[in-house]
């Protein structure tokens, strides 16, 4: 089917986007996550990485409580703003992944490397407790980047 000339007019089109503007602004004030989410995703970090000091029934026990945590909180975010965000998406939240990404490799590979080729005990602990730290940290960066972008601030 063929359409001559616009079907909105100047006046309609500024209407649709003030309308964007606000559902924006509504999504941005959902976006931050409570306090709590932040601390029990990095202590799940903490366990699961700390967990390689021990036996590997432990790192079993470890992995299946971090997905199962991974999974409560997706739930708990979709549950209290209504929509979820994958943490790789395309924008400025990239610097907090990489940063992220540069200090995981790092710490991980340090914590390993004490742990198994020096022998030094429970330095995956201690890698896990920087690591729990640092995520808890970068998330909440991460969300204020995002809240930030929503509202157009950056």
């Amino acid at each position: 089917m063929e359409r001559e000339g616009p079907t909105t007019g100047p006046a309609a089109a500024a209407a649709d986007l003030a309308a964007l503007r606000v559902a924006r602004t509504a999504m941005a004030d959902r976006a931050m996550q409570p306090w709590w989410y932040d601390t029990l995703l990095g202590l799940l970090v903490f366990g699961l990485v700390g967990s390689y000091s021990f036996d590997s029934w432990v790192t079993v026990v470890a992995l299946a409580v971090a997905a199962a945590g991974t999974w409560f909180l997706v739930s708990a975010y979709k549950r209290i703003t209504g929509f979820w965000v994958n943490g790789l998406r395309p924008g400025r939240t990239q610097r907090a992944i990489r940063v992220w990404v540069v200090g995981y490799v790092v710490v991980l590979a340090s914590a390993a490397g004490a742990e198994y080729l020096l022998d030094v005990r429970y330095a995956m602990v201690t890698g896990g407790a920087v690591l729990g730290v640092g995520i808890a940290l970068i998330s909440r960066w991460w969300t204020r980047i995002y809240v930030a972008e929503l509202r157009g601030e950056l």
